[in-house]
Order: C-alpha cells, then structure tokens, then sequence
C-alpha cells in the first residue's frame, strides 16, 4: 500500500480480508507444539505462532522447525518472527517463505523501519501479508510510512515494549494514549486497515481487560492481542458490534447499493457514514 494524499479503502485478496477482519489474535509459543491445537480450538480469529519472546533463544530452531511443519500441513496461522538484526531472523523469514503458496501472515517485532518492512515483504513473496508491530518510539514517529509499505495489512501495537521504552507503566492508558492515537491516524492515513492493541498481562483480571478493550475501541482500534485462552472470548464481545449497529449498518449499506442520496433512520447517508456502517459489518463477520 503506498501513501497518497487520498486515503482510499484498500481492496485486498481473501485471505488478507480474513486478517483484516480478525479482532482476536492468541499467542501460542512456538516450541510447544502440543498447544497448537487447543489454541486454534479456542476460539480466536488468529492464533499467532510466537518464535520470539515466548521463545528461548536454545529453543528457536525446534521452535522454527515446528511452526513450519504446522503451518506446512494446512493449519491456518501467523507466525510472529525474530526482529531484523537478530541471528534468527533470516531462518524465521526462509522457513515461512518456503511454504507452498504461502499465505501466512506475519508479525514483524520492532518494526520502525520502512525499508525492512519492504524487505520482508519481497522476501514473503507477492502473497505477503506483513503485521508491522508497533513498540518503538521511531517506529509510533514513522507509522505512516511503516503502514504505507505495499504488503501490510494492519498494524499491531506493543504497548508492553513501548512503555519499557519510555519508562512508563504499561497499564497507565493515559501515558500511551497519544501513541495509540498515533498508530490509529497513521494506519488510516496509510490506508493500512484499523490497528491491532496490545496484551493484557493480567490474564486473570477480566473487568481491566473489558477496560482496556473499551479503551482501545474508544480510540480506533478493532481488534486485541490476547495471550490466554481465557481472555478470547471476553475480547471477542468486546469488539463486536451490537445487533443494532448490525441492523443499522445493514440497512445503511443497502441503501448506498441503489446510487444517489438515501435516508436512514430520518438521516441523511454519505460517503464516511457508509464506510463506517462497512467497517462495522467487517467486525461482525459480514463482507459489507
């Protein structure tokens, strides 16, 4: 996706549209492979097969090796790798672009640089579909061009690093709201689509994940990163629309279908009300 100065809708092959309508991505750690199938049964939208934090460094090749023979037998998934500049991060890249056809999503870690994006991008192939995730300072500083590169889908955000970063607590919403918001405008200006918040460390703790989903919401965000089985289905009500924002979405955008001025609901319907009955739909499952 390239910037412009019009932000336009991007139109994207199926399996991108799957991530871009996903509002709960589980973490699983890549070296435990007998837990694949309990998180893909869990529930979530994306299991994301973790070869990095969750990882330790003597277990990444065996990390490695069993994400690709998961992914190789046609389970779906993505695959966080090891950031560039790491000894792992070549191996990680070659082992996920080897897969038949792939279509594998991908979670680039520290991702600030839009040149490696791109990187990854061409080496991922032309199916590439790139999550850049957010948890730098430069990396909130280049959104926009870290979003624009050709090959993201959406963005992640990695409040837990970010807030390390800058010594902030990582629960104090008000210390990462400008850098949320920031992610969000980004990402819409990239024409990249809505951003992806990050974990509740407190899995337990289900009224401050509802909070914390409020927040996100609140702020443009569409979807969370969950690390326990738990916190998907609390996260996946979160981020739905009610059934009277399906309702009046559906209607909106069958009176956009016949052309010209329509009314819904005694209002006038434009182009952004539209889009956003559209982007409801998206996170309740339907095309739009």
């Amino acid at each position: 996706m390239e910037t412009s100065d019009t932000v336009t809708d991007p139109v994207l092959p199926t399996a991108a549209a799957d991530l871009l309508g996903a509002r709960t991505l589980l973490f699983v750690p890549g070296d435990r492979p007998e837990r694949f199938a309990k998180a893909a049964a869990s529930g979530a939208d994306l299991v994301v097969l973790d070869l990095e934090d969750a990882v330790a460094p003597a277990a990444k090749p065996d990390a490695r090796e069993a994400v690709r023979k998961w992914l190789a037998a046609g389970h779906r998934g993505m695959v966080r790798i090891n950031p560039p500049g790491t000894e792992w991060y070549e191996d990680d890249v070659a082992a996920v672009a080897a897969i038949a056809a792939t279509s594998v999503p991908v979670m680039l870690p520290k991702a600030q640089d839009p040149a490696e994006v791109a990187a990854l991008v061409a080496a991922l192939g032309p199916a590439a579909q790139v999550v850049p995730l957010v948890e730098t300072a430069l990396g909130v500083h280049r959104a926009v061009d870290v979003c624009g590169v050709e090959g993201v889908v959406r963005a992640g955000f990695g409040s837990v690093d970010l807030a390390g970063e800058l010594g902030v607590d990582p629960v104090d919403r008000e210390a990462l709201r400008f850098a949320r918001s920031a992610l969000v405008l980004g990402s819409r200006v990239a024409g990249a689509g809505a951003p992806i918040d990050g974990v509740t460390t407190a899995v337990r703790d289900e009224q401050l994940l509802l909070e914390d989903c409020a927040h996100g919401l609140s702020l443009g965000f569409t979807a969370k990163m969950c690390i326990h089985p738990a916190q998907v289905g609390p996260v996946a009500i979160a981020f739905s629309p009610t059934p009277e924002q399906v309702e009046w979405a559906r209607a909106v955008v069958g009176a956009s279908a016949a052309g010209g001025v329509a009314v819904v609901d005694g209002k006038m319907i434009d182009k952004p009300v539209v889009e956003r009955a559209r982007a409801l739909l998206l996170r309740a499952g339907e095309s739009g």
